[in-house]
């Protein structure tokens, strides 16, 4: 069966339709953390930023129109928030993927790939036992 054409162009066909949605998640999340960082940038800016106008201007795709500080820092932040939870998405959907790209290859998945980390109150549990003892 395996050297049926029909079945290795199928399996083939697979594999690389699940390697290319890996790399193109991949992408995305390298071109979403240039544009945190640049967000990122902004708000430092406007934090340091040492003249006292109330106004600024900012870039919406080719024009400039020019906003209040306080509302331009609250739309960079509610677009920070935004593109992490993207961020986080796609990193969760990048795990599946991979553990299926991982699964139709015919390979162990990887171990430890999908731990989380400890929450808050883990974490402080975890302080308590260890200075009980």
């Amino acid at each position: 069966m395996a050297t049926d054409p029909q079945f290795v162009l199928q399996y083939l066909t697979e594999v690389e339709e699940l390697a290319e949605d890996v790399l193109t998640d991949k992408q995305q999340i390298v071109d979403l953390d240039v544009k945190r960082n640049r967000n990122r940038e902004a708000l430092r800016v406007l934090q340091k930023d040492l003249e006292k106008s109330e106004k600024v201007m900012v870039c919406f795709g080719n024009m400039f129109i020019k906003l209040p500080k306080s509302r331009t820092k609250e739309m960079i932040q509610k677009d920070q928030e935004q593109l992490d939870k993207e961020v986080d998405r796609l990193h969760n959907q990048l795990k599946v993927k991979v553990n299926r790209l991982y699964e139709a290859q015919g390979k162990d998945q990887i171990k430890g790939f999908d731990l989380n980390p400890l929450s808050l109150e883990e974490m402080q549990a975890i302080k308590k036992v260890l200075q009980a003892k």
